[in-house]
């Protein structure tokens, strides 16, 4: 297999590996797009301001949020069917943040369950849940998530319905249950025998296993977002906080949120963090990216709460630039995602190693030695996204 060299080559490196439902929808966005695109072309204008002849000799990635201290200011942000890019790949992923000093945030929809995950690493990792119409059963998932240790819950709120995804349809993710979409599915698992061998066959049971016990057989990747359309509830509002604040004891951030009004109101609700996130590009297409709409945010809460962010980051110049555009931290999606699907553990561990090597440069010719020397101050013009 090919070297990689940044996080990017990984991206290829697992379009080679993974049958082609897995690929479309890890790469993919809703509608035609656009967002996925403005997320990465909008961060990558961000011009950073070269500053000469300074101390740069001795620099710190090191930070505090939520309570722990991180080895820098990055976290695997919670993706969901991850752990099906490779063998029960949320476990591996995990033990991959572990090494490096930063959190795994393990999303509802995974393959690997809770357990599962809790009983491959020592340290605590942070669980993402959504608004389940069924709310005994959230109360069930909370509870699972503090006997897992999980240090912080990420409530995504930016999901009422799944968005409209083409290339999931195109591909047979979605909308093709039954016999004819396995059908499809097994034909392009078929065409990558090393993954239909090492996942598809050895990686079994192929569930969203936080949700297994209640669903059973129909837990598993038969229109995968159907079960969603099913399932989440479009009729949350900022009130149901309570419900969670009631049964959660440990730090809440929401996430999905792209207006300064919203982010007041989670302030407003005792939230104790925001992610400045518009699902990766996955959900209502045409919204601003995230490097467009995080200063606004910052500026309006950024004192009051935890600020992190996603969206588009391809690389450590990348989180660099979000923290200067006012994030406390910044969470990988696709990155990882890729990075597993490619070389499994050993894959996003090098890409957390690349991730940590480039914020060092960028930094250093920054004139930052500190995490928190990473303002506005070091981008051109402010570094509004144009």
């Amino acid at each position: 297999m090919a070297r990689a060299a940044s996080a990017l080559d990984y991206r290829d490196l697992a379009r080679r590996r993974l049958p082609r439902f897995l690929f479309e929808y890890f790469d993919g966005g809703s509608y035609a797009e656009v967002t996925l695109r403005r997320n990465v072309e909008d961060l990558a204008r961000v011009a950073l301001r070269q500053r000469v002849l300074t101390d740069v000799s001795a620099i710190d990635l090191g930070t505090e949020l939520l309570g722990r201290k991180l080895a820098m200011p990055v976290a695997l942000g919670p993706i969901g069917l991850g752990g099906i890019g490779a063998r029960r790949g949320e476990v591996q992923a995990a033990r991959a943040a572990e090494k490096a000093g930063v959190p795994f945030c393990l999303s509802t929809v995974g393959v690997c369950p809770l357990p599962e995950v809790a009983a491959a690493v020592r340290e605590p990792f942070w669980f993402q849940l959504y608004m389940i119409r069924d709310r005994a059963f959230m109360k069930g998932l909370l509870a699972q998530a503090q006997e897992a240790r999980c240090s912080a819950l990420l409530f995504t709120v930016d999901m009422p319905l799944p968005g409209s995804r083409y290339r999931d349809l195109r591909s047979g993710l979605a909308g093709a249950p039954g016999l004819r979409g396995a059908a499809r599915r097994f034909f392009q698992a078929c065409m990558r025998p090393g993954w239909a061998w090492d996942v598809g066959l050895l990686g079994r049971p192929h569930q969203l296993g936080n949700v297994a016990p209640v669903l059973g057989k129909d837990s598993g990747l038969d229109d995968f977002l159907g079960w969603m359309r099913e399932n989440f509830d479009a009729s949350a509002t900022w009130a149901d906080l309570d419900f969670i604040r009631a049964h959660w004891n440990g730090p809440v951030v929401i996430k999905g949120i792209l207006d300064p009004a919203d982010a007041r109101e989670a302030v407003r609700c005792g939230a104790d963090g925001i992610v400045v996130s518009n699902h990766g590009g996955r959900q209502l297409d045409g919204v601003p990216s995230t490097a467009a709409a995080l200063p606004a945010i910052a500026d309006a809460v950024g004192g009051e709460l935890t600020v992190f962010a996603d969206g588009g980051v391809r690389s450590g110049l990348d989180v660099v630039r979000l923290l200067a555009l006012g994030a406390q931290g910044v969470l990988l999606g696709r990155a990882w995602a890729f990075a597993l699907a490619a070389k499994g553990e050993e894959g996003v561990a090098h890409v957390l190693r690349l991730v940590e090597a480039e914020m060092r440069v960028a930094m250093a010719l920054t004139g930052c030695t500190r995490i928190d020397q990473i303002t506005r101050d070091i981008l051109v013009d402010g570094g509004a996204a144009r």
